[in-house]
């Protein structure tokens, strides 16, 4: 499933969502080009007011500093819409109505039609800013300050014409949950877990676009290590774009 998005610039995020975000604690004053599990990420959640609010937050929603040494590692970028609301990691937020929306230009998926995984990245088709439906949820840090983290939330894509492109073949295939813009405020507002199930349904795919990017190449084991985070099997590395597939 989607481990890795790209997050809007903040002038972007602001023209768009109308939020503007503090980006005094961030290193480099920026988040990163590219989101990866456990990276800060731009998110937007119900305010106290009722209106958007925009705050960064950590990609996962259980980081994984906050997982015990004695427990197994385990992912939560993505949270399976049908069973949210029955595990532990996700259920606490799902039932307080803990819903936000990420934002993103692209976000990327492996595609074995080729016979091998090829990156692809997936966008929509007039290149403007979408929102993903994700939860949140609050850490107490060591000093003392309050965190944030996220997930977004995914469905079964066996159906959709372009999102069961992508992944291995035999696997469930897959997608985010795009929330239209139009429904952006509705979806932040809702409390009951139920009502927020009605917007859990496929993006026209008319309306989007993908893109293919060739395998990079092999480079010297030690220019090549990577954060456990940043590397997956199955996910390809960055690398030009060459095709767009309209």
């Amino acid at each position: 499933m989607c481990v890795n998005y790209i997050p809007p610039h903040p002038e972007l995020l602001d023209t768009v969502m109308g939020v503007l975000i503090d980006l005094a604690d961030l290193e480099g004053g920026a988040w990163k080009a590219e989101t990866w599990k456990d990276y800060l990420a731009p998110i937007v959640r119900r305010g106290e007011d009722g209106g958007r609010e925009g705050l960064v937050a950590s990609y996962g929603m259980v980081p994984r500093k906050r997982i015990p040494p004695h427990v197994r590692p385990f992912d939560t970028m993505n949270a399976r819409s049908e069973t949210v609301g029955q595990l532990r990691s996700y259920s606490g937020a799902w039932k307080k109505g803990q819903f936000c929306l990420v934002p993103m230009t692209a976000f990327y998926e492996p595609c074995y039609e080729s016979g091998k995984a090829i990156r692809w990245g997936i966008g929509m088709s007039d290149q403007s800013l979408f929102a993903v439906a994700g939860l949140w949820r609050e850490w107490e840090g060591e000093d003392g300050r309050i965190e944030h983290s996220f997930t977004q939330l995914t469905m079964n894509a066996d159906e959709h014409p372009l999102m069961k492109r992508f992944h291995k073949p035999g696997d469930e295939k897959r997608s985010l949950v795009i929330v239209p813009q139009n429904e952006w405020d509705d979806w932040l507002n809702v409390r009951d877990p139920e009502e927020a199930r009605s917007f859990i349904r496929h993006y026209p795919h008319d309306l989007m676009t993908s893109w293919a990017f060739p395998v990079p190449p092999r480079k010297p084991k030690a220019a090549t290590l990577a954060p456990e985070s940043e590397s997956r099997a199955d996910e390809p590395q960055p690398a030009p774009q060459i095709q767009l597939d309209l």
